[in-house]
């Protein structure tokens, strides 16, 4: 008997000693800095959120925090390390509508699943996208623009981040809608694609809002219209595509956190806290809300069925207007 009881009273001890550590783990995240990969270039929308919040992370896990940009075909490069990254919550990245939940549609075959590889944590902004202008093009209006690309087939172009991103299919559904032939032209990232709008070398784009809004503040480029069903309160007076003679027009991107998948949930459970808090901040709201972009967040479980449901809908956006990869 005693025997048996020394062993019962060992097994107990390490089990609570393993729950004990197990605990302390969970309480102890972060104990060394969290990379941030952002899977497109310095200077978009993507990028400009992700510093936004990875600086204030910084501050609240006590940890450094750190961005790193890993561009490349149309975001599925920097997924891809993202998916094959450990699961520990140190390496975490923005997952965004175009490589999440276009690219599926787009490619007849992506290196990583957006639903089964990765652990979704928030949401944390939607993008209106916004039509800009290069200021020697003609056009001040939608209605502008449509009677000029009508009388100028295939010698109008528009630049967007790359093939499949939520700028190539916002031009597409307006070439679908309106039965205009604006050609696309793909860059690797917004970074470049809004460098060479500045330089017109491209005349229009449809872009996130913090992308181009200093360039609009400096008269550089020309805000024509806004993707959204409604006006945004940072450019009150850009009217929407829709209002402009493209009735049910309705264009947007969104940017969010998430892990590998099987990443602990506690571990998951503790980011999103923080990524949460960070974004319900007075401060951090009406940074991003000046910038055009608007703060939408929530659980883990929730963005994981908002993805599900824009790889749904933006697949199907895809095959009514037959939109195929440059």
């Amino acid at each position: 008997m005693p025997s048996t009881m020394n062993r019962a009273c060992v097994l107990l001890a390490a089990t609570l000693s393993g729950l004990a550590s197990m605990n302390l783990s969970a309480q102890a995240y972060p104990v060394k800095p969290i990379r941030v990969i952002v899977p497109f270039p310095p200077g978009g929308g993507n990028d400009v959120i992700a510093r936004v919040v990875a600086l204030r992370l910084t501050d609240r896990v006590g940890q450094t925090v750190v961005v790193e940009n890993r561009a490349g075909a149309n975001g599925m490069l920097g997924l891809e390390v993202l998916a094959k990254s450990a699961p520990d919550g140190y390496t975490i990245g923005t997952g965004a509508a175009g490589p999440m939940a276009v690219n599926p549609s787009l490619y007849e075959k992506i290196p990583y699943d957006p639903v089964r590889d990765f652990a979704p944590i928030t949401n944390m902004v939607n993008f209106p996208l916004l039509l800009v202008a290069h200021p020697s093009l003609p056009v001040r209006t939608v209605r502008d623009l449509i009677a000029l690309a009508r009388s100028r087939p295939d010698q109008i172009s528009y630049a967007s981040p790359g093939s499949g991103n939520s700028g190539h299919l916002a031009g597409e559904l307006f070439n679908f809608i309106t039965k205009l032939r604006i050609t696309h032209v793909p860059y690797k990232g917004a970074g470049p694609a809004v460098q060479d709008l500045v330089g017109g070398h491209v005349q229009l784009m449809f872009s996130s809002i913090p992308s181009v809004l200093p360039f609009i503040e400096q008269k550089r480029l020309t805000a024509v219209a806004v993707g959204n069903l409604k006006r945004i309160p940072s450019l009150p007076n850009v009217p929407t595509i829709a209002e402009s003679g493209v009735p049910g027009y309705e264009a947007y991107s969104w940017v969010g956190m998430v892990a590998p998948a099987n990443t602990p949930r506690d571990v998951v459970g503790r980011l999103n806290r923080e990524i949460v808090g960070i974004l319900q901040q007075k401060d951090t709201a009406e940074k991003l809300t000046q910038q055009g972009a608007i703060p939408d967040f929530g659980t883990p479980e929730q963005f994981a069925a908002y993805i599900k449901a824009e790889i749904e809908k933006w697949g199907a956006i895809v095959r009514q207007a037959k939109i195929r990869a440059d």
